[in-house]
């Protein structure tokens, strides 16, 4: 029996604003716990919200950037629940008035291979505060209580696991690309629930809905999906019913389990915001919003192949962050080498990032040194090998690459005269190499090349001692 798969995605993207969604308190991570409250975002009587405009001018970006319908008239809703970490029992939210709808995300499964999921809402709400369990009690920080999020709804148009993914790397590019959020999911900033169902290939109507939660990563919500839809598959086949509910996904044990039935629309006794007044969204505010767009990276991708002469895989790279993006333009418009700057960019440079566990603009690298850096590796000026420890060492010590070529006196050596007699010397000293090679084992030559490199402190370039080093071995 085939069976389909349907998915849809709920987002949760915490806001980058100062402060929160209808107070003035801090929104800055790790404070103390508790010291970032007042009596509107505890909910005591009588205190009064007050939208913030930017969360509000933050998500009718968002919207645009999704190729939404931004509502000209929209209006908060009490969402009614208790959780011991929601201070008001309720929660302010949209529900049938959002702040944008019907719009739809494009993603790339492979080169040309181009999917659209529509994006069914995008509306407002405030976060809920954050629960610590301890091994005899549990304790509540109320803290990120009233944070603006950013809730993105997804049709039931995503097919697999795989597709999901896809689209909330997708979703996070843009994200990033306009600002409106970390999106760091150690922090809490984007989470994600997956609603998932099994139909057979013929019928019509879906399937059961389960909801998975405690994600806390795009490869769990990946791992989650896989396992519960060979989960769901079992049932079918042994024409078992499925319930529909919440289940969590467990990353030690690599399964979900069920965590409670699913409350409906009706469940939350969603009525208006009696505090906060309907919002007139005027044309000309939202006209003024969608002006100040950045380029978004499908369209920057496109640009980077056609005038950079990127692969799309190389392209896809460099978009993935904005700031990776506009490093490297910067550069080519230094030094226009555009294939040159990206195998530096998404090499060395990456990899001293990740080395570092820091970005980009952490690394606090000019672009003038990096890409004189690169120069002088292009005009043989210095090794590939040495101009990798120069990096290290302008990242270290933050100087620029002249000052440690000067500090350090690095001369590229290039005569063959001088290479030759080292070359010499290598071969003296290491008989059971030069014997390995002559006798068929011609991976031993890269030991000699190795050799010559430390005797010359990574000064010659490899490709040249490996051609001298085989004439006089071949030679002999």
């Amino acid at each position: 029996m085939e069976y389909e798969v349907v998915i849809g995605l709920e987002v949760h993207v915490q806001l980058k604003t100062k402060t929160k969604a209808f107070c003035g308190c801090s929104t800055e991570f790790g404070q103390a716990p508790n010291t970032s409250v007042c009596p509107v975002c505890l909910g005591f009587p009588g205190s009064l919200p007050v939208l913030n405009k930017t969360a509000l001018d933050f998500a009718i970006k968002v919207g645009l950037a999704l190729n939404c319908k931004i509502q000209e008239y929209i209006r908060f809703d009490r969402k009614n629940y208790f959780y011991p970490d929601l201070p008001k029992n309720y929660q302010i939210s949209q529900y049938n008035l959002p702040v944008a709808q019907d719009g739809f995300l494009d993603i790339e499964l492979e080169e040309g291979i181009k999917k659209r999921i529509g994006i069914k809402r995008v509306h407002l709400e405030e976060d809920a505060g954050k629960l610590i369990h301890l091994e005899d009690c549990s304790l509540v920080d109320f803290n990120r209580a009233g944070i603006p999020l950013l809730e993105i709804v997804s049709l039931p148009q995503i097919n697999s696991p795989q597709e999901a993914y896809e689209y909330l790397i997708t979703l996070k590019e843009i994200l990033r690309y306009l600002e409106v959020s970390d999106c760091d999911m150690e922090k809490g900033s984007l989470r994600c629930d997956a609603n998932i169902s099994l139909k057979k290939k013929k019928d019509l109507k879906l399937g059961t809905k389960v909801e998975l939660k405690n994600m806390n990563s795009f490869k769990a919500v990946k791992d989650a999906l896989s396992y519960e839809v060979e989960r769901q598959k079992e049932f079918l086949k042994k024409n078992k019913t499925l319930i529909q509910e919440t289940r969590l996904w467990d990353p030690k044990e690599e399964k979900t389990i069920s965590m409670r039935t699913k409350e409906e629309a009706q469940d939350y006794r969603y009525f208006p915001e009696p505090d906060l007044v309907p919002f007139v969204l005027e044309q000309a505010y939202i006209e003024k919003i969608k002006d100040s767009l950045p380029e978004m990276p499908a369209s920057k991708k496109q640009r980077f192949i056609k005038s950079y002469g990127l692969s799309f895989k190389q392209a896809k790279f460099i978009v993935s962050e904005k700031k990776i993006a506009d490093y490297f333009e910067s550069c080519v418009n230094f030094y226009n080498q555009p294939k040159v700057i990206y195998n530096w960019l998404s090499g060395p440079l990456v990899s001293e990032m990740n080395e570092r566990k820091q970005n980009i603009e952490d690394l606090n690298i000019l672009v003038e040194d990096f890409c004189g850096l690169i120069k002088m590796v292009e005009d043989k000026k210095i090794s590939n090998l040495k101009a990798k420890e120069i990096l290290k060492k302008m990242l270290d010590n933050k100087k620029s690459f002249s000052e440690i070529i000067q500090e350090e006196q690095i001369v590229q050596i290039s005569d063959t005269t001088t290479l030759n007699r080292i070359i010499e010397e290598v071969i003296k000293e290491n008989p059971k190499s030069v014997q390995d090679y002559k006798s068929g084992k011609t991976n031993a030559i890269m030991f000699l090349v190795g050799q010559v490199m430390k005797k010359t402190q990574k000064n010659a370039q490899p490709q040249i001692v490996q051609k001298l080093l085989k004439e006089v071995l071949d030679k002999g």
